[in-house]
């Protein structure tokens, strides 16, 4: 039987020393990381830094095409690059439960170590705890990011350019993520090769920015989807948006799971989708530069901002009719990411 995770490797102690030597420096180990120092020293080439924090407590812990470890990554990465910055560095904390196996855990590792470097980014500071068996649910981890923001793209966040006339573009087929989870846990027994699309876009989002395109906002299509992004903007904007249901890209697989299990793939969270406005001008050139890359291969134009309808967005079905897009009232798939 392999080793398991003690209540003593969080303790401070040998144990703990050796946990952080053997298997967090050993995958995460860089100059500024291995100073080990209780505050991380870094050098920024800008006075404005963009900065975020999240938790991670999907259940389970592996699933197609990913596991916890690489939706902390990505999902903190996507954050800062949505803002329009250049993630440089991140944290990784674990709250770890008595009896976690060490061969689970190291698979983690390395999966934040892999995406770390494919995203070029480093690992400089970061926790352990441990808790008694039952006191958590196997892995916790939490993270925060920094990157560097370029005063000319301070707008994107807010989305404070927005006219009539922008569109709105997604870089690939929506509900992959929720799906897949969902599939992990054996759902009703239902067996699919849906795979989730959790991925870094920050080199994506770059190449766009890079190219002149006048983006004017960003954001990443985690829990709620789509349609949760699209609610906030209208609302906090006071603007209309019309979305053509045909041009939104969806998996046969999810949309068929989907409609087995109730869900509507708008509503279901995403890991490496996000949602661009930019200038009715630029839209095509967004698309041709998205398409040269990996993630964006199925990107599609899939709507604009209207005159008409301010604060609410609809929806131009398949079948010619018109719907309203609504915020989504509760909590469609908990523990998702």
């Amino acid at each position: 039987m392999g080793k398991s995770i003690l209540l003593e490797h969080g303790s401070g102690g040998k144990l703990s020393r050796n946990l952080i030597k053997e298997m967090f420096i050993k995958y995460f180990g860089n100059p500024v990381l291995n100073n080990q120092t209780d505050s991380a020293l870094l050098n920024t080439d800008s006075n404005l830094i963009s900065f975020t924090t999240d938790s991670y407590v999907v259940d389970p812990l592996f699933f197609p095409g990913g596991n916890i470890g690489k939706l902390a990554v990505c999902g903190t990465l996507n954050d800062l690059a949505v803002s329009g910055a250049i993630p440089k560095y991140i944290s990784v904390s674990f709250i770890l439960e008595e009896g976690i196996s060490f061969e689970d855990l190291e698979l983690i590792v390395s999966s934040i170590a892999d995406e770390a470097k494919k995203a070029d980014v480093l690992v400089v500071t970061g926790d352990t705890k441990v808790v008694n068996r039952g006191k958590c649910d196997k892995i916790f981890i939490n993270t925060s990011g920094i990157g560097i923001l370029d005063k000319k793209y301070k707008h994107i966040s807010t989305g404070e350019n927005i006219k009539a006339g922008d569109k709105i573009i997604i870089n690939g087929t929506i509900g992959d993520h929720g799906m897949a989870v969902m599939a992990a846990r054996d759902f009703a027994g239902f067996k699919t090769d849906i795979r989730t699309d959790c991925a870094c876009l920050n080199m994506l989002i770059t190449d766009v920015l890079d190219a002149k395109c006048n983006v004017k906002f960003m954001r990443d299509a985690t829990r709620g989807g789509i349609a949760t992004i699209l609610c906030e903007l209208t609302e906090n904007l006071n603007i209309g948006i019309e979305v053509d249901e045909s041009q939104v890209p969806v998996k046969e697989a999810v949309r068929g799971m989907c409609e087995l299990l109730g869900f509507d793939p708008f509503y279901v969270a995403n890991e490496g989708k996000i949602i661009m406005i930019a200038s009715a001008d630029d839209a095509e050139r967004v698309v041709e530069v998205m398409k040269q890359n990996e993630f964006g291969i199925d990107c599609s134009v899939i709507g604009e901002v209207t005159v008409n309808h301010k604060g609410k967005a609809i929806l131009r079905t398949g079948i010619g009719g018109t719907r309203i897009i609504e915020m989504l009232s509760g909590e469609q798939l908990p523990r998702i990411c």
